[in-house]
């Protein structure tokens, strides 16, 4: 059976929690182990023109011609090749009607791969599949969702099942038929950036982590290097923070649920602790301190013990020192 791991709440910088976005799924992929289709011909003169070294092609990842044949039910799908760098290959596949949204990602993948890479390594397959979908129903095809997929989920990231000791394979991140309209360019740009962030660090991440350093850390990795003002990254918190509204604890992972009201807030405030960690101590402390805290389920105490560990700072006292980041960041004005 199909291991299924959801992650709502996360939206765009231009319409922040409009729209719910993420959905984080680890699934088998139908089909993976039956026969394999071959690019058509049309596409294969493209990438070897992109990239003649056929090493780290995504287009050559065995789920494409799977992911195609099933999006092949829907429509003709179009395909991007995009060099990513360093001889890699990522691909964005769609449909025509998506094509503004293909071009939007297109056009992105390559420095939204670099930004990824940038912080968290290149352990990762630094060619990425992205495909948009044309209907829930393709949707939910492509992410193998169980039961309905709600209407306001933005974008999915989904791999094969773990097995220890071997690669990640089936990675892959899918975007909604309604991403591009609800979203726009900025927010597909920033949903892929979180999104790759979710397939980079899935070999150290465990399913049930507290959630938000895992989406803390995408929403930082989304908009790290781009110069954003709080005021546009976390309006909620920056209102709330003016109104003398801060925080007192981090946010607890039934709060990123879109049906408890909190989600928007759970999300802001959650990307404001990954940006006080990397202000405060620096972007290599921040993906330390994922380490110690994706590896699985974690109580008070253990989560303690990591800041200690790898802060050199209590509990209380980093939530008090985050508390301050906040009131001088999003001070008017500031």
């Amino acid at each position: 059976m199909s291991a299924v791991r959801r992650v709502r709440g996360w939206l765009s910088a231009r319409r922040r929690f409009q729209f719910v976005a993420t959905v984080v799924m680890v699934t088998s992929l139908t089909g993976a182990c039956g026969a394999l289709l071959m690019l058509p011909n049309s596409v294969l003169p493209a990438l070897r023109a992109v990239a003649p070294d056929s090493g780290g092609l995504a287009a050559t990842d065995p789920q494409v011609p799977v992911v195609k044949q099933t999006m092949g039910y829907y429509g003709k799908p179009v395909s991007d090749p995009v060099a990513t760098g360093s001889g890699r290959v990522g691909i964005v596949l769609g449909h025509a009607a998506q094509r503004d949204d293909v071009n939007v990602l297109a056009g992105e993948l390559a420095a939204a791969t670099s930004a990824v890479t940038d912080l968290w390594g290149a352990g990762w397959n630094q060619a990425p599949v992205v495909v948009v979908a044309s209907s829930p129903a393709e949707f939910a095809a492509l992410t193998h969702a169980v039961g309905d997929v709600p209407a306001e989920v933005a974008a999915s990231t989904v791999a094969d099942p773990i097995r220890p000791g071997a690669e990640l394979t089936g990675q892959r991140v899918v975007f909604g038929p309604q991403a591009g309209r609800r979203l726009g360019a900025d927010g597909l740009r920033s949903v892929l950036r979180h999104e790759l962030t979710h397939l980079a660090t899935r070999k150290i991440t465990v399913d049930g982590s507290p959630l938000w350093m895992l989406e803390g850390a995408a929403e930082y990795t989304a908009h790290r290097g781009l110069h954003q003002p709080v005021a546009q990254i976390a309006p909620t918190v920056t209102t709330r923070a003016r109104a003398g509204d801060l925080p007192a604890d981090l946010p607890a992972d039934a709060a990123f649920d879109p049906g408890s009201g909190q989600a928007s807030l759970a999300y802001e405030q959650a990307w404001s602790v990954c940006a006080f960690v990397a202000d405060r101590f620096g972007d290599a402390k921040l993906v330390a301190l994922y380490g110690q805290l994706a590896s699985g389920p974690k109580d008070h105490a253990a989560v303690d013990t990591a800041f200690r560990t790898t802060l050199g700072t209590a509990y209380p006292d980093l939530v008090t020192e985050w508390r301050a980041w906040i009131n001088t960041r999003t001070a008017a004005g500031a």
